[in-house]
Parts: C-alpha cells; sequence; structure tokens
C-alpha cells in the first residue's frame, strides 16, 4: 500500500529490532521502502539492508553533514556500489546551513561532485536541502541534472512548482502533520498529486501523533492522511498514487 521514499534503517536506533520490525510493517501495509545512505559506512550498510530484504531498495551518497572528510576515493566506491541493481539513486546529497557541521565551500564541492556522478550513471538524486534553499536550487539547475527528490521539502510552494518545471518530485513527510506547518501544507495545496512522494525520514520525523517517538514506516498512514484532507482524495488514493509516483521516480520495474 505505501512506499517509504526515504528512510534511514541502517540507524543505530533500530539494531535491536530491525528485523522484527521491518518484517511486520512489510505484512501489514509497507510495500517499499527506499534506504537512504549519508555516508560510506552508511552506504554499505544499506547494501547489506537491500541483499536481505526483497522490499528495501536504496540510495548512496554523502550528506553535507560528512562532505568535511569526503575524498574523491569516496565518489569511486559510491560509483561501484551503485553497480548493484538495487541502488536506485544517488543520496542523500545537498546543503545544510542550519547546522554548518561541514564548512560551506566543501559542502557545494562535493555536492557539485555528486551530481556530476549521478548525471553520469543516469540515476535520480534525492536532495537534503535546509536554510540553503536559494543556492540549493541554483546549484542543481545548473548542474543539468533534471530527476530527484527534494527530501523533507521545507521551501515555499513557488519553488516546488519550479521543481516540478525542472522534473523532480516533492518529498512530504511527518512536518506536514505539525500545527506549526502552515508552509508545508501550502506546498501540499500547490503541488499536483502526481508529483508528491511521501516519506517519514525514520527514525526523525514521527508525524504528530507520535512526535517525539522513534519514527518508522507504518507511519506512513498520518501522512497519508493529512494529504487526503487537504487534497480532498481518499486516503487509499493518496497511498496508491504516492506509491507509483516513486515505483516511477526510482525506476522500479517489478514493483
Amino acid at each position: 500500500m505505501y512506499f517509504d521514499s526515504h528512510a534511514h534503517y541502517d540507524d543505530e536506533r533500530f539494531d535491536q529490532d530491525r528485523d522484527e520490525l521491518l518484517t511486520e510493517m512489510h505484512n501489514k501495509n509497507v510495500d517499499l521502502i527506499l534506504n537512504s545512505g549519508e555516508s560510506i559506512d552508511s552506504a554499505k550498510k544499506t547494501l547489506e539492508l537491500i541483499k536481505k530484504y526483497p522490499f528495501i531498495y536504496g540510495a548512496v551518497g554523502i550528506h553535507p553533514h560528512n562532505a568535511k572528510k569526503t575524498c574523491e576515493s569516496d565518489i569511486n566506491l559510491l560509483r561501484d556500489y551503485s553497480k548493484n541493481d538495487k541502488i536506485v539513486a544517488i543520496g542523500e546529497i545537498g546543503l545544510d546551513y542550519y547546522y554548518d557541521t561541514s564548512p560551506r565551500d566543501k559542502q557545494r564541492y562535493w555536492f557539485k561532485r555528486q551530481l556530476e556522478l549521478a548525471d553520469e550513471l543516469d540515476l535520480p538524486v534525492i536532495i537534503h536541502s535546509r536554510d540553503a534553499a536559494q543556492e540549493c536550487f541554483d546549484i542543481i539547475k545548473s548542474s543539468g541534472v533534471s530527476k530527484g527528490v527534494i527530501h523533507c521539502y521545507s521551501g515555499s510552494a513557488q519553488m516546488a512548482l519550479d521543481y516540478i518545471e525542472m522534473g523532480f518530485y516533492i518529498g512530504l513527510g511527518g512536518v506536514l502533520t505539525y500545527n506549526n506547518a502552515r508552509k508545508t501544507v501550502e506546498v501540499a495545496e500547490a503541488v499536483p498529486i502526481e508529483k508528491i512522494v511521501i516519506e517519514t525520514d525514520c527514525p526523525y520525523l514521527a508525524p504528530a501523533p507520535m512526535r517525539g517517538k522513534r519514527n518508522n514506516s507504518m507511519y506512513l498512514e498520518y501522512i497519508a492522511e493529512k494529504i487526503s484532507q487537504i487534497k480532498n482524495i481518499p486516503h487509499k488514493e493518496v497511498a496508491e498514487i504516492t506509491k507509483n509516483n516513486a515505483v516511477k521516480l526510482f525506476n522500479i520495474s517489478n514493483a
């Protein structure tokens, strides 16, 4: 029923019950999951997950937080990892000027370098953009990359439409359900359902009823329900359309 288009099941917070949790949610209503990488170590763990679980696909990339310790040999590793048929995107990559964990010049350099890699491999990208909306948009536009998703989208409705015009999808998650999410609700109103994918970003950003708890893919139902209310579309239809959107984006042929 659901496709979680952005999750981090390699995170240590799942170490105690990962297998039980993934098995339970897949038996209930989570058909597919995209596990998104953040580092070389995360990429290796993602490769283990996609090998063990048929319903999990993966993305490999260097998160802007880790840009300060990235080198060209890491790009070569990402290229090698992407030879796996179940690695379907480069990500998550981008800019984060909120935490500034890595120097901004290094964030920019490795963001551009990974966009080049995605273009070389003809893979979609998963974009992280926080407090760097315009610069992130400008870098992507100048790169020529035209397929991917802006994950956990936090920009304006107009910029979301500009991204769609470029060929991108908009990722909506638990933030949409928060009481102070007026801007994100405006985005959900403006963006056509055919260009929305839903995500948890678990273990982070649990939706409102579970806020503060460890997030997981079963909580997608709260995000789908919120979109259902905003767009006046039946819940099941939201789940089906957003699943099909993600399948198309990540070019998953046997879903």
